[in-house]
């Protein structure tokens, strides 16, 4: 079965915006945009796109390619202190000459406006089970498809191929949580194909385009492939080899169209939330 992350992600903006209307609400998302990287400026469009589509009022901060820590974080603070933003989206990375100051940066977004639950508090609810936290956008979704397969996941082994704060860890969090046994796996785990083989669900976010092959998949398992890659020839591939394993696979996600489309959902679902709570 192919798992069509672009129809699931309309139907989720379409309940998202009549919560919207019932609720009255007016959320705001505040994204700042750092810089001239083009896949930035498309993601940050898409964005807005959604926005839009959802009834979210959205505020975009261009900033100039060669910011200081300081123009950035007085951004940050304003937004931190205006009622009308419920979310604020910092696009990453960052210019180079920002590397260092990135993780403070990040941490200076109040928790309860950060929508992609990077913050030291929203990370720390996610691993004590606390359910009142953002949770990252990338990893909530991918679990939404993967239930959308199979609804009680309890007793499943799950293997996650990266460790990132941005995905692999909280996607590690929520299968725990789902009660799963989970292996996160990583560049140095040995014997890595084997241990991919046992697993019931496969999810893979490591950047490496089409790594994980046919033989490292068991048949039936569900596959969520998060990796977005460009080849030589300009295709968009992801961590696994689509060919290879959908035929083995007893569900898996195409790239594109698989992950990708949630992650926006899921931000418009987190600043949704926040207005409410605020």
């Amino acid at each position: 079965m192919i798992i069509d992350g672009k129809a699931f992600a309309a139907n989720l903006r379409e309940s998202l915006a009549k919560d919207v209307q019932d609720h009255a609400l007016t959320p705001g998302l505040a994204v700042i945009l750092v810089g001239d990287d083009p896949a930035s400026h498309v993601y940050v469009r898409n964005k807005i796109t959604a926005c839009e589509k959802t009834g979210i009022k959205s505020f975009e901060f261009k900033m100039p390619a060669d910011s200081s820590k300081d123009d950035i974080a007085k951004v940050i603070n304003d937004l931190n202190n205006d009622p009308h933003v419920h979310g604020i989206l910092m696009q990453l990375p960052l210019p180079d000459h920002l590397s260092a100051a990135q993780e403070d940066l990040v941490q200076m977004i109040a928790p309860h406006k950060d929508v992609d639950g990077l913050t030291t508090v929203n990370a720390g609810k996610l691993i004590l089970g606390h359910n009142d936290g953002l949770v990252p956008c990338t990893p909530q979704g991918s679990l939404m498809l993967i239930k959308s397969i199979k609804e009680n996941l309890s007793g499943l082994h799950a293997v996650v191929i990266g460790r990132s704060n941005l995905f692999g860890k909280p996607m590690g969090q929520l299968l725990l949580g789902e009660n799963c046994t989970v292996t996160q796996c990583h560049s140095r785990t040995k014997d890595l194909d084997k241990v991919c083989a046992q697993a019931d669900i496969v999810v893979a976010a490591v950047g490496r385009p089409q790594m994980v092959k046919a033989d490292w998949v068991k048949d039936g398992a569900i596959v969520i492939d998060v990796g977005i890659n460009r080849t030589e020839d300009g295709k968009l591939v992801g961590d696994v080899d689509y060919e290879g394993v959908k035929d083995k696979a007893g569900a898996i996600t195409p790239v594109p169209g698989g992950v990708g489309p949630m992650t926006i959902a899921c931000l418009m679902k987190n600043t949704i939330e926040a207005a409410k709570k605020a």
